[in-house]
């Protein structure tokens, strides 16, 4: 439902009048009291316009008790001014007139702002009631918004350091496989070392068939056999040790049967096979290459 709108009171009119035969009256007394051309009615200018504006401010229903009080102060200097500047002139009449007509008008329009005044409208006190609404409300939304600000800058420093971990994470990943790609290579080579190193060690083990010599005839001629080789007969590594020891130098069984074979010709080829293989399975735990 739409509040009606109100009409100016006819009071207002006469407000008008007198407000503006105060200003002439006014600024024609104080200008010729201070005899300075422009600048005395610069003056009288400043007093009248400062209670026509605090006259717009009570309207208004700005500065409460301290406008009003404001408007009196301003009215009652220039009626003192207008009074001075009758006393200084020898005239009785304008020394009581020049006030008289200011503090008419102020009184005029100080009715004029009470018959204007709307009589729905919110008192002084239920508009600040209202106003700390607003601004609860406002500092409530424009704090809502600091936070999801907040929010959005803590989102991007999570984003920033994860993608700085998964970084790292992959740098890691990338040395590691490096790493292991070394080791394996090495590895290799070491296989690879290891075949080559089985030569030597076969043609040193291998019988040496030196020059015959012819056999005594006596036998008190005859040598008898080296304790040095007897014991050395006694002491050879059995078939299971040359097959445990060549099963963790060879990586697969072909190589490890040859150097075995190589190293005890009179073994039979199967039966170093069969060690190989029983080697193989305890050092692999059950894993048959």
């Amino acid at each position: 439902m739409r509040r009606p709108t109100l009409s100016a009171p006819p009071i207002l009119y006469g407000a008008y009048a007198l407000a503006g035969l105060s200003l002439v009256w006014s600024g024609y007394a104080i200008t010729d009291l201070i005899n300075s051309g422009w600048f005395g009615l610069s003056v009288a200018l400043a007093g009248d316009i400062g209670w026509i504006t605090v006259m717009w401010a009570e309207r208004k229903r700005l500065g409460g008790r301290y406008a009003t009080v404001a408007g009196w102060v301003i009215a009652l200097m220039v009626g003192a001014l207008l009074v001075l500047h009758g006393i200084l002139a020898h005239d009785l009449g304008q020394a009581i007139a020049g006030p008289f007509v200011v503090l008419v008008g102020k009184t005029v329009a100080q009715f004029a702002l009470l018959a204007m005044q709307d009589p729905a409208a919110l008192t002084a006190e239920q508009e600040a009631e209202i106003n700390d609404v607003i601004r609860d409300s406002e500092y409530k939304a424009r704090m809502h918004a600091a936070q999801l600000d907040q929010f959005d800058r803590e989102a991007e420093a999570t984003i920033a350091r994860i993608k700085a971990e998964a970084r790292v994470t992959l740098v890691r990943d990338d040395e590691d496989f490096r790493i292991g790609m070394e080791r394996l290579e090495k590895r290799a080579a070491i296989e690879r070392n290891s075949r080559i190193a089985i030569a030597p060690i076969t043609a040193e083990q291998t019988p040496i068939t030196h020059a015959s010599t012819p056999e005594p005839s006596h036998p008190s001629q005859r040598r008898e056999p080296a304790v040095t080789s007897v014991i050395a007969d006694r002491e050879q590594a059995s078939i299971a040790d040359l097959a445990r020891d060549h099963v963790a130098i060879h990586p697969t069984n072909p190589p490890a049967i040859n150097a075995i074979c190589s190293l005890r010709p009179d073994a039979e080829r199967d039966s170093v096979a069969a060690a190989v293989r029983r080697a193989r399975q305890k050092l692999d735990g059950g894993l048959y290459r």
